[in-house]
C-alpha cells in the first residue's frame, strides 16, 4: 500500500502497548509492512493532571479531545482509546470503527487477597466513581482515598503506603504483563461499561480508513460495548455517576447486567436483561432509574 497511516494515542506504557496491539492485527489481516503504521504519540490533558479527580476538571474528555482535535485536522488517520474512557456522545464527525477481542472484564485486588480481607477501616485506593461507590457498598467502614495517574503510578502509591489496597482494571495489567492481585468476581463487583474493550476511531468521511479497520472489528465485543454505552446514554450518566455494566453474549442474544449507586454507596439498584440488539440496552435503563429513589436519580440524568 502505498499511503502511510498514522495511528494516534496517549503516550502511557498501557495505551502504547493496546496502539501496537492495533497496528499488529491490522498489518496481520492486511499483510501490511510494518512500515506501513506510524505510531503518533498525542499528549493528553488527562495525562497531564493527576492531582484531582477527573470529575473536577472535564471528565473523560480529558483522554479523548487532543486525539479528536488530531483527527479533526487530519494529524492522524485513526485513534486508538480504551473504551471505558471515551463518552458516550461522540463528535459526530467521528465513529467509533473497531474493537479488538475483549480481554478479562473483571477488576483486579492489589493489596489484600479478597475484599472481606481489607483491613478494619482500611483505605482503598481510587478514583472511579463506581469502584468507590462499590467498595463502600461492601466495606462500608473503608476510607476512599484519590488515586490518579498510569497503572506504575498507582502501584508506588500503593508500595508507599499512601493506601492499604487499589483497583485496577485485570485487562490492563495483563497487557502491561503484571500479574498483580486478585482478580474480583464480577458478581461482586460488575466492572465498568466497556472495560476490557480497546476500540478505534476514524473520521466518519474516511471510508477507505474505516474499511481497513472493519477487517479487524469484532463482532461479539463490538455488540456487546455498544449495548453497555447505550445503557450509559439512556442513563444520561457522567464521569461522576457511580454505574457499573456488563453485557454478554448468550445463545439468546445478548445478557445485559447493570447496576447504579449513591457516591457512599448507600443505596443501590440493579438489574439484568436479555436483549436482542444493543439498542434495547436503553430498557434497563429505563427500570433501574424507575426503582431509585429522588436521591439516586439524581445522580442521572436520564
Amino acid at each position: 500500500m502505498e499511503r502511510r497511516l498514522r495511528l494516534g494515542t496517549r503516550g502511557s506504557p498501557l495505551a502504547l502497548t493496546q496502539a501496537n496491539l492495533v497496528k499488529q492485527a491490522l498489518l496481520t489481516a492486511h499483510g501490511w509492512g510494518d512500515e506501513t503504521i506510524e505510531i503518533v504519540t498525542v499528549k493528553t490533558s488527562g495525562d497531564r493532571i493527576q492531582d484531582r479527580p477527573l470529575a473536577d476538571v472535564g471528565g473523560k474528555a480529558l483522554w479523548t479531545k487532543e486525539l479528536d482535535l488530531a483527527l479533526d485536522e487530519r494529524r492522524i488517520d485513526f485513534a486508538v482509546h480504551s473504551m471505558k474512557d471515551v463518552e458516550t456522545i461522540r463528535p459526530d464527525e467521528i465513529v467509533i470503527a473497531a474493537m479488538l477481542p475483549r480481554a478479562d472484564v473483571r477488576d483486579r485486588l492489589i493489596g489484600a487477597e479478597s475484599i472481606a480481607a481489607i483491613r478494619q477501616g482500611g483505605r482503598v485506593g481510587t478514583s472511579s466513581p463506581r469502584r468507590s461507590a462499590q467498595i463502600l457498598r461492601l466495606r462500608p467502614d473503608c476510607e476512599v482515598v484519590l488515586f490518579r495517574g498510569n497503572v506504575d503510578t498507582r502501584l508506588a502509591k500503593l508500595a508507599a503506603g499512601e493506601a492499604d489496597a487499589t483497583l485496577l482494571a485485570a485487562a490492563g495489567l495483563e497487557r502491561l504483563g503484571k500479574a498483580v492481585g486478585a482478580p474480583v468476581p464480577v458478581d461482586e463487583m460488575l466492572p465498568a461499561p466497556a472495560q476490557g474493550a480497546v476500540g478505534i476511531e476514524a473520521r466518519r468521511d474516511d471510508a477507505e480508513t474505516r474499511d481497513w479497520l472493519a477487517a479487524i472489528d469484532d463482532l461479539a465485543t463490538s455488540r456487546c460495548v455498544r449495548a453497555e454505552r447505550a445503557l450509559l446514554a439512556r442513563l444520561g450518566a457522567d464521569c461522576r455517576s457511580p454505574v457499573a455494566a456488563l453485557a454478554q453474549q448468550s445463545d439468546g442474544g445478548m445478557v445485559l447486567r447493570a447496576q447504579i449507586l449513591l457516591p457512599d454507596g448507600s443505596e443501590a439498584e440493579q438489574g439484568a436483561l436479555t436483549i436482542g440488539d444493543p439498542s434495547e440496552a436503553s430498557d434497563l435503563a429505563a427500570e433501574l432509574l424507575a426503582r431509585a429513589s429522588d436521591q439516586l436519580r439524581a445522580h442521572f440524568q436520564g
